[in-house]
């Protein structure tokens, strides 16, 4: 327990350091091209959508869910697994080379499957934008596969650490962007070739250096590799049939978002997809920090039980990773709900874009905490080698975040719904499909293993649930006082994040003294983490 204590603090804390970064990151490049109402920005947050949406393919899938395990499999060779990793590195560049080409090939089709309603000189500058960010794909999906790798041998901090580098090499770009031609450039006809050039080839050189960083922490592995194409007896058949639901997963949940895209960028010009995912941006902040920090380390270990067909630690390995994520999510939840006005604010140049952000953010915080669980569930069913289940529930959840989405357009064009909510309507369709999946992925994990450890796990949540109700009544009461909308925490990127911090903050002091009052044993681990990641 203390040694996944302390890989947890280590992926936290470079989770923590990385997002950090790429928020100041994103600050900047708003700076650049702007959020809320920005024609030129929703159409290069389409083109960077698009390699992004394929690496979440393999990093949450095939890669993480599928290729750890047998990782994990291959250690108990006489060579401890190096000529399985060589063949796998080998097959897995020479897929991501084929998918780049192909991606890129098609990039004009792509934009449009994602923004159909476009005028032409919006799609063309997206087009633009698509061919010098869809190289990333070739980056992400080889980083992916080197960070699952020293994952598997539990080489734990490279991987969570390594995006720092992309965000401090794309805030110097920006940066130099802002030094030569200025900004914000929101219109389109701002944009010609010397400034899509810098801003797309900076973002694009900064996922490659995170992947070569890696690469200087290899020995640790203990590996040795080398490329090598002779693919027989690496278990392509097993591979592809886990890989196949993986696929089919994964192919649901981007027409999903495909159909949300296409329904959201009509209210291009207003709130639209830039500030989804702005607001999703904010959103994965608390998650990445915690949720993926925690269920990496257990996955390891979870893996390595059921391989050592150890099944009893099954159920109270997934009690402490549910815990542990849950009393950081509910806090969490609580806390950037309350500050949500102040912190869009700083990524976007108004208080009414600030505003309008805070309802698609909090839309999605709903469901932040069964965020996390499912992410443990979905690698507890990985575990078991097990990927068919796993699309079942996102199958389920993937339709009604669609036809959500499609209802939300209806009622735009009927007049019920401003066309200024659209994103938040679709953002709250996906965090209610959210609270569907998550009991039937409960119900599906019980063919596996016995849940009746998981009992606990629920009441635990609900002292959790019970303690965030005064916590955010505390950061809104704060807000308030503050002057609220019209106050000093929105009139200004910098003191927004002041705001934020002393909203968050104070929510966060009272939910900590409320689970004090309730006794949960979960506070003293909850603590233990924090020193053991700021130490780190």
């Amino acid at each position: 327990m203390a040694s996944l204590g302390r890989a947890s603090a280590i992926i936290g804390a470079g989770t923590m350091f990385s997002r950090v970064t790429g928020l100041i990151r994103s600050i900047v490049l708003v700076a650049v091209i702007g959020s809320y109402s920005s024609r030129a920005a929703d159409a290069f947050t389409v083109a960077a959508t698009l390699p992004t949406n394929v690496y979440e393919l393999l990093a949450a899938g095939v890669i993480t869910g599928i290729i750890v395990p047998q990782i994990v499999k291959a250690a108990a060779h006489t060579d401890g697994g190096s000529r399985y990793v060589s063949k796998l590195l080998t097959l897995g560049t020479v897929v991501l080379i084929a998918a780049t080409a192909v991606m890129m090939a098609l990039a004009p089709v792509l934009v449009w499957i994602y923004a159909p309603d476009w005028e032409p000189e919006q799609r063309a500058l997206s087009i633009a934008f698509a061919y010098w960010l869809l190289p990333q794909l070739l980056f992400y999906g080889i980083f992916a596969l080197l960070g699952e790798v020293l994952n598997a041998r539990k080489v734990f901090g490279p991987y969570s650490w390594a995006p720092t580098v992309n965000n401090l090499i794309s805030i110097v770009g920006f940066g130099a962007f802002l030094a030569v031609f200025g900004g914000p450039f929101t219109e389109l006809s701002d944009w010609d070739a010397p400034k899509i050039a810098l801003l797309g080839g900076t973002a694009t050189l900064g996922i490659a250096m995170q992947t070569v960083v890696l690469l200087f922490f290899w020995k640790r592995t203990k590996l040795h590799v080398r490329p090598d194409f002779r693919w027989r007896g690496i278990g392509l058949r097993h591979i592809g049939t886990l890989a196949w639901w993986t696929f089919l997963a994964v192919v649901v949940g981007q027409l999903a978002g495909i159909v949300q895209s296409q329904v959201v960028t009509r209210a291009s010009g207003e709130a639209s997809v830039t500030v989804m995912v702005y607001a999703w941006l904010i959103f994965m902040l608390p998650h990445s920090i915690v949720a993926m920090s925690i269920s990496t380390t257990y996955f390891t270990r979870l893996a390595e039980d059921v391989a050592a067909g150890r099944l009893d630690r099954v159920g109270p390995n997934l009690d402490e990773s549910i815990r542990a994520i849950a009393v950081f999510g509910f806090g969490f939840t609580a806390a950037i709900a309350a500050a949500s006005v102040p912190i869009t604010r700083v990524f976007t140049a108004s208080a009414e874009g600030a505003v309008a952000m805070a309802w698609v953010l909090c839309a999605y915080l709903l469901a932040l905490v069964p965020f996390g669980v499912l992410v443990v569930l979905r690698r507890g069913f990985f575990a078991f080698q097990d990927t068919r289940t796993p699309f079942i529930f996102s199958f389920v959840q993937a339709t009604l975040a669609a036809l959500g989405a499609v209802i939300a357009v209806v009622a735009v064009n009927l007049g019920a719904l401003p066309l200024g909510f659209l994103a938040a309507a679709v953002a709250l369709a996906q965090s209610l499909s959210t609270y569907v999946q998550l009991p039937l992925a409960l119900r599906l994990l019980r063919r596996h293993t016995d849940t009746r450890a998981l009992h606990a796990t629920w009441r635990a949540l609900g002292r959790f649930a019970l303690a965030a109700v005064p916590a955010f009544a505390a950061g809104w009461g704060v807000f308030l006082l503050l002057g609220g909308v019209d106050g000093w925490t929105t009139s200004d990127r910098f003191l927004g994040i002041a705001g934020g911090a002393l909203v968050g903050g104070a929510s966060l002091l009272v939910y900590a003294g409320a689970l004090a009052l309730l006794r949960a044993p979960e506070l003293s681990i909850a603590t233990g983490v924090v020193r053991r990641v700021l130490g780190r």
